[in-house]
Order: C-alpha cells, then sequence, then structure tokens
C-alpha cells in the first residue's frame, strides 16, 4: 500500500506539468472530442515515456547498483528545479494546434519528464505495470481537468501548479538520496 501512495504521488507531481500546460491550452476553445482525444493522448504517452525509462533505469541499476540510486534521486531533483524554473519563464508553449503531428509533439514534450522519472523509479524497483497505469491515468485525468478549467484559472493556477509538482519531485529526489 505505501508503494501505491508513493507511485500516485510521484504521478500527481509528474501530471501538475500537463495540468499546467493543459490549462493554457483550454483558453483555445477546443470541443469535447478535442479534450477527450487531447487527455488520452498526454495519459499514452505517459505510460509509454516512464515505461522506457524504468527498462532503462532497471538496466542500470543492475550494472551499478548503489550509483544508480544516486542518479535517479539526482535525475529526480533536476527535472523538480526546472518545473519551478519553467512556471517562471516568460516563454509561451509550442503554438501548435492540438490535432495531428502537433498533438502528438504536444504530448512528447509534456512528457519528456515521465521518462527521467520512469529512470528513477526503474532504479529503484518499482512494479513497472502498476507505475505506468497510475502515472498515465493521473496524467489523462489532470490534462482533462485543466483543458476544462484552463480559461478561467490559467494565470491563477497554472504556475503554481508547476512549481507544486516541481517541489514534490525535489522532496522524492533528496528522499532517495538521503534516506533517513
Amino acid at each position: 500500500m505505501h508503494e501505491i501512495v508513493t507511485i500516485m504521488i510521484m504521478a500527481a507531481a509528474l501530471g501538475m506539468d500537463a495540468f499546467s500546460v493543459t490549462l493554457g491550452m483550454g483558453m483555445l476553445g477546443l470541443t469535447g472530442k478535442q479534450i477527450f482525444r487531447i487527455g488520452v493522448t498526454i495519459g499514452l504517452f505517459h505510460v509509454f515515456m516512464p515505461l522506457l525509462g524504468m527498462l532503462t533505469g532497471q538496466w542500470l541499476s543492475s550494472k551499478y547498483d548503489v550509483i544508480a540510486t544516486y542518479i535517479g534521486g539526482g535525475m529526480l531533483l533536476i527535472i523538480g528545479v526546472q518545473m519551478i524554473l519553467a512556471s517562471f519563464s516568460d516563454q509561451e508553449d509550442s503554438k501548435l494546434k492540438p490535432i495531428g503531428f502537433g498533438l502528438l509533439l504536444f504530448a512528447l514534450g509534456v512528457s519528456l519528464d515521465s521518462f527521467s522519472a520512469g529512470l528513477s523509479f526503474g532504479i529503484l524497483g518499482t512494479k513497472v505495470m502498476l507505475t505506468v497505469l497510475i502515472i498515465g491515468a493521473v496524467s489523462m485525468c489532470l490534462s482533462w481537468i485543466g483543458l476544462l478549467i484552463g480559461s478561467k484559472f490559467h494565470k491563477l493556477i497554472g504556475s503554481y501548479g508547476e512549481v507544486l509538482g516541481g517541489i514534490i519531485l525535489i522532496g522524492f529526489g533528496l528522499k532517495i538520496m538521503l534516506p533517513l
């Protein structure tokens, strides 16, 4: 049960990035069908990217053991710091339309941090299918929520959601690297 709670918290942290980004996309006046499709696509990418990362992390763990634990924790720290810094950036995300190839590029960009988190999970030896399914489902739901409320709360919640996700990832990175 403790592992599921940890995975849920990490999934929420990773999904906050998708939530933050989709808040802005929600201002495009999307149809229900588009919102559904975007959420599912982001969720699928949040399954495959951490899966790829976990497989890589398991391989690293078998080769480098203790060093791999510090690498995994360090990666979470880096991802968390990047998320926090990105929340203060004035740059707008790509203006690609959320259809076809543009949607795939968008989902890939939003899910890249899940690959790194997957590395950490792989190094730690978590249950692969459980982990990636939870990450994907949480990211999909948070994307839908972000798309649905994006027009009303983008400026207020957008950067705070990303900061919160970054802080959570930093906390887990430190927990892994500095077991108490």
